[in-house]
């Protein structure tokens, strides 16, 4: 391969990454080769060891490198309650709050038919079956609040709902310290509908 060619393939690689256009990737490529030699390599070896060596865990399906997450196996959770994020992403988003010990199942996506992404793509067969063993007794969803989201949601809250379970929905709302003339119509509309 030429220089040239290794060159265009990092900068297509880069160009995989959520947000990264052709300029963003071209600064990085550049960047790493003229800058930081040392950081291309350690981000090369990262990459490769993750990608071998990171699995989804077999209860919740986040990333782990054990056959069960580190949050799984914590007997100190509250195993009654379970919370279903989209990506792994929001699963840390929530936990650095600090404010919620039960377990999660992560859906890896959110229902989208018009991207042909349906229950089976997301697993909702294997969420049904956590949530139904018996332990569980109160889903929290918490999907986005994007229309996919909004009926991932609802498909899992009307199938639960069915089967005796407590379901929840995350609330949402004007966030705190903002001013109302500039919240968007939709958050005002939500958080004067559920008001409490």
């Amino acid at each position: 391969m030429s220089d040239a060619n290794s060159l265009e393939a990092l900068i297509h690689a880069l160009r995989r990454l959520p947000g990264v256009g052709v300029k963003s990737a071209q600064r990085m490529a550049f960047h790493l080769l003229q800058h930081d030699r040392a950081g291309a390599q350690v981000l090369s070896r990262a990459l490769d060891a993750a990608v071998v060596s990171v699995r989804h865990c077999e209860r919740c399906h986040t990333f782990t490198e054990g056959g069960v997450c580190a949050t799984c196996l914590d007997a100190r959770r509250d195993a009654s309650k379970l919370c279903v994020v989209e990506t792994p992403a929001d699963q840390s988003a929530l936990e650095r709050t600090g404010a919620y010990r039960g377990l999660y199942f992560v859906l890896m996506g959110k229902l989208s038919p018009l991207d042909g992404v349906g229950p089976h793509d997301i697993g909702l067969k294997k969420l049904f079956d956590r949530a139904l063993d018996g332990t569980v007794t109160e889903v929290i969803l918490a999907t986005n609040f994007t229309a996919e989201g909004e009926a991932t949601a609802h498909v899992i809250g009307e199938g639960l709902k069915a089967r005796g379970l407590q379901m929840t929905r995350l609330a949402r709302g004007v966030p705190a310290g903002s001013e109302l003339e500039y919240v968007d119509l939709g958050t005002i509309a939500h958080a004067l509908a559920d008001r409490r």
